[in-house]
């Protein structure tokens, strides 16, 4: 149904849920929580996994590879798809696509099989690239920033609340009588029922523009900020501050993802943690999100009002380098209590990186927000990629040469070596990406807008002739 008088929102108030922005924002956050509930759902059991399907050294560190490699493809596509059809018909059918191979990993037999679902699983991973392209749809440029950065932060907590939320569903399939070495197959199952049942609440109970649906509003005349192909691919590929906030991304939510998948291991071999306690750190890691990738957005926000859209950038580039200089601190720590209290600063300062980035993104190009939101958005994998198969070369290879080394001293001799050998090659990968960060921070600093940019997105009023949380008028072709 169209409603012209509809307009974006000035203000995030989160329990007005009489607003068709606010109604967005929960069932798009709500939405990507569960995608990356499930697409990191694994995790938790990786152990079992390796112990029930035989998965060597290099087979773990490939289903790490692989989780986020579908990634960069379907992002790339889903922003173009999203300037086309919508967001609520892309998020209703990544959900119940991506439902089918999240289900299919509880059914795996052979490691080739696990493998394969993983690289499916992670094309549920484009679900932020819909939620970025929601919420700035959904909301003004005044508070886009803290809408883009609170729906991704609060998403992006379910890839470290299934820390709690699989052992929880494990347990609960144990009570009814399953073996435990087969909960970890139901637990998949179950999460990938309630992404297809998150598809159907999305189809019905969300639209695409506080208006209407697009295909709606360009059927009635009705002319929204995107205009359909008044900006094409190619030309967007040719803004180089696309490709900077590429790295940027790579650098900031490509890190978090790596740290998500290998932070358990790394606790364990290096700090001699049980895998519960390992587990519970990891958790609170991602728990930041909460309010770190908010106050990221906020922080944008408030720099792009004292400095206009040259602060959100000097922003982003200060929050970098402190996310890359904590990284390289913890790498160095030998100490679990200052390890993990550099643990917390970087996963502070990396979600707030993120919400920094995108808050910058929604200014690039107004007419293609989802193909920026896409090509950027995949940058974050591109990161997690390069990130995982830099530990891997390192890791794997300091294993098996730690296991040929100690060969014949006993089962628990060559576990100790192992162990060690892993710890000291993730420890340096992780210093070495944190050098890498800094450096993006300064490049960052890259980025430029035209004096015509700042004028257009000079900070909106929420005095005078508008009140706060009031609506802005949009244009209707005569």
């Amino acid at each position: 149904m169209i409603n012209i008088q509809a307009q974006k929102s000035t203000k995030l108030s989160l329990f007005n849920l009489k607003n068709v922005s606010i109604r967005t924002f929960w069932i798009t956050a709500i939405s990507f929580f569960m995608c990356f509930f499930a697409w990191f759902g694994i995790v938790p059991f990786m152990p079992d996994v390796v112990k029930d399907l035989g998965l060597t050294p290099d087979q773990k560190w490939n289903s790490i590879i692989l989780a986020v490699t579908g990634t960069v493809f379907a992002r790339l596509l889903i922003g173009k798809l999203c300037d086309k059809y919508g967001p609520r018909m892309c998020y209703t059918f990544l959900l119940m696509l991506g439902a089918i191979p999240v289900i299919l990993c509880g059914l795996v037999q052979t490691p080739t099989q696990f493998l394969v679902c993983r690289l499916f699983i992670g094309f549920i991973g484009a679900s932020f690239v819909i939620t970025q392209v929601h919420t700035s749809l959904m909301f003004a440029s005044n508070i886009v920033g803290t809408a883009n950065a609170t729906s991704a932060g609060w998403g992006n907590l379910g890839g470290g609340a299934n820390r709690l939320g699989m052992p929880i569903i494990a347990a609960a399939v144990v009570s009814f009588g399953v073996a435990e070495g087969e909960a970890w197959r139901y637990s998949m199952v179950i999460a990938g029922i309630v992404c297809f049942l998150m598809g159907i609440v999305y189809y019905f109970f969300t639209q695409d523009t506080p208006q209407g649906n697009l295909k709606d509003l360009r059927e009635a005349g009705v002319e929204i900020e995107k205009k359909k192909d008044e900006v094409g691919f190619l030309a967007v590929l040719k803004d180089y501050r696309i490709w900077i906030l590429f790295v940027v991304y790579a650098a900031s939510f490509g890190i978090e993802l790596t740290v998500y998948g290998t932070m358990d291991d790394y606790l364990q071999n290096t700090f001699q943690l049980e895998r519960l306690t390992a587990g519970n750190i990891v958790l609170s890691f991602a728990l930041m999100n909460i309010f770190a990738r908010t106050l990221g957005g906020f922080f944008g926000d408030r720099f792009g009002k004292l400095k206009g859209l040259r602060g959100r950038v000097l922003f982003l580039s200060f929050i970098l380098c402190v996310q890359g200089i904590m990284l390289v601190t913890f790498s160095t720590t030998t100490s679990i209590v200052v390890g993990f209290i550099f643990l917390i600063l970087f996963s502070l300062s990396v979600q707030m990186a993120e919400g920094a980035t995108f808050s910058v993104v929604p200014f690039i190009n107004k007419k293609a927000i989802g193909s920026v939101s896409g090509i950027v958005g995949a940058g974050g994998n591109v990161g997690a990629f390069l990130a995982a198969l830099l530990l891997k070369s390192k890791s794997a290879l300091a294993e098996k040469a730690a296991i040929t080394a100690n060969q014949g001293l006993g089962e628990e001799a060559i576990k100790a070596a192992q162990s060690a050998a892993s710890s000291a090659a993730v420890s340096q990968g992780y210093f070495v990406i944190g050098l890498v960060v800094v450096v993006t921070g300064v490049v960052a600093l890259a980025i430029k807008f035209s004096k015509e940019d700042e004028k257009a997105n000079a900070p909106i009023s929420t005095t005078g002739s508008l009140e706060v949380g009031e609506l802005q008028p949009i244009k209707v072709k005569s």
